[in-house]
């Protein structure tokens, strides 16, 4: 299972969803442009020396991500999704993208989606962290697997 972050803006995020990579054993793809600059001290600080241990790949853009994925599924997060994320079969290839921290994805995003799943909340509030909520759905995606970490 994979993580993609789709134009990440917030350097600190990067780091944290690197560091979750190497933690549960998933790679990260970095959809560009990004809103910030890559050897940003930031993403170093948030990743701390999990940077090390964990597969990075950047991607020019959203189509030269896509022509990566092969039979993989691009499964999208996004509030804007009626279907739960716990009420999805996830498979170990699948890789669960993530949008922008201050706008989602386009509307082309969407469409070349698999699936859009939303990840459930309180009423009256607009969204978790995007780390925050790649770290639910990955758990989730690998817990159903079998392929959680022990």
């Amino acid at each position: 299972m994979r993580i993609a972050m789709f134009e990440p803006e917030i350097a600190g995020n990067v780091g944290a969803v690197m560091r979750l990579g190497a933690c549960l054993g998933a790679a990260i793809d970095l959809i560009e442009p990004m809103g910030f600059t890559w050897d940003d001290r930031r993403v170093r600080r948030a990743a701390m020396d999990y940077i090390d241990h964990v597969e990075i790949v950047r991607h020019a853009g959203f189509e030269a991500f896509l022509e990566t994925l092969g039979e993989a599924r691009l499964v999208l997060f996004t509030t804007k999704s009626t279907q739960s994320a716990y009420d999805f079969a996830y498979r170990a290839d699948d890789v669960l993208l993530f949008g922008k921290e201050s706008a989602g994805v386009p509307d082309h995003v969407v469409q070349a989606s698999h699936a859009q799943l939303r990840l459930p909340m309180r009423e009256g509030v607009r969204s978790l962290n995007v780390a925050t909520s790649a770290a639910i759905a990955l758990a989730e995606g690998l817990r159903q697997t079998g392929t959680l970490p022990g």
